[in-house]
């Protein structure tokens, strides 16, 4: 008898995790594609209609402009880790400046309008505004130190394409600056209404283009992170994060990083952790790890850059979580 109740609640425990599993699929399936083709085909029309000079002007700018600037559009840009995937193409194939670029990678899903208006009631003033410094300057500075250490030649560049140019005339093949120029001036009308005309079916098929090259790496990063979901009990990070855990910081930096977990999901989570012992720099480190980095970032991610670069920006992020965390502890009271 006691086998069988054993079983059985066993069988319901792990059903239950399944359908918790599958549930999260289907979710992450429908947000995820939605998010990634409206993000995408945004970011095709920008490029379309900026110039990829403007924006390497932008994100390039000399005395540390470019990286305020990235950061400014982080900070501003309410994308999970994932949704982020679009833009950081985006700004890739628009060659601009990669340490800003992998600012804005970092600053995003961290920091953002939604955040705030989070964090605030929920932490209250004092605390959000020592996260915000936090992810803003560590942000910063781990875009300088991986411009400054050349990360930007593990760019797999043939996701990137050939550089973009602002001709699109037959005639720029044979001779770019001279014929481009001609062409402006003298059928600058016709070709405005012609690149209007073609603006929405050309960034449709970039967009759809690009989903479709990403798209098994988005399943198989789906399956993942909503097996991880499923399995993992709600009360695991209390258990393990308990604010008499000497490694309670670094454990929940390495717990947040596999999840797909959002900012504005896991803030409303705080009060019980916070109940159940857990200490402020154990949360703002799960915090940090569960939303600059997640096992589905990862893998497209993958698809984008090489080992040293995407270890270089799993020790980012870990390192601000558990820099973070203990920063918090010390000094938060």
């Amino acid at each position: 008898m006691y086998d069988y109740l054993t079983t059985t609640l066993m069988s319901q425990e792990t059903y239950s995790m399944l359908a918790a599993s599958a549930e999260m699929f289907v979710q992450l399936f429908v947000e995820l594609s939605l998010l990634f083709i409206a993000i995408s085909y945004l970011v095709a029309l920008i490029n379309q209609r900026l110039p990829a000079e403007k924006i390497q002007r932008l994100l390039g700018g000399r005395k540390g402009r470019g990286y305020l600037t990235a950061a400014a559009l982080g900070s501003v840009t309410p994308f999970c880790s994932c949704s982020t995937i679009p833009m950081l193409l985006g700004l890739l194939k628009a060659r601009a400046g990669f340490g800003p670029t992998m600012t804005f990678l970092f600053t995003s899903p961290l920091l953002n309008p939604i955040v705030i208006a989070l964090f605030i009631p929920v932490l209250g003033l004092e605390v959000t505004l020592w996260y915000a410094a936090l992810a803003l300057t560590a942000s910063i500075v781990a875009g300088l130190l991986l411009q400054y250490f050349g990360f930007q030649r593990f760019i797999k560049q043939e996701m990137l394409g050939p550089a973009s140019t602002e001709c699109t005339t037959e005639c720029a093949a044979e001779v770019p600056k001279t014929c481009c120029d001609e062409t402006i001036k003298e059928d600058k009308v016709k070709q405005a209404a012609v690149l209007t005309q073609s603006m929405w079916k050309n960034a449709w098929h970039d967009s759809w283009s690009l989903f479709r090259t990403m798209f098994p790496y988005m399943v198989i990063a789906m399956v993942i992170g909503s097996a991880v979901h499923g399995f993992v009990p709600a009360d695991f990070f209390a258990k393990v994060a308990s604010a008499d855990n000497p490694a309670a910081i670094p454990t929940a930096a390495l717990i947040g990083i596999p999840l797909y977990i959002r900012v504005t999901a896991l803030l409303p989570l705080v009060s019980s952790f916070v109940a159940k012992g857990v200490s402020i720099g154990a949360i703002i480190a799960l915090v940090i790890g569960s939303g600059g980095a997640s096992l589905p970032e990862l893998i497209l991610l993958k698809r984008i850059f090489y080992w040293p670069l995407l270890l270089a920006f799993l020790a980012v992020i870990f390192s601000m979580a558990v820099i973070g965390g203990f920063a918090f502890n010390q000094f938060i009271s």
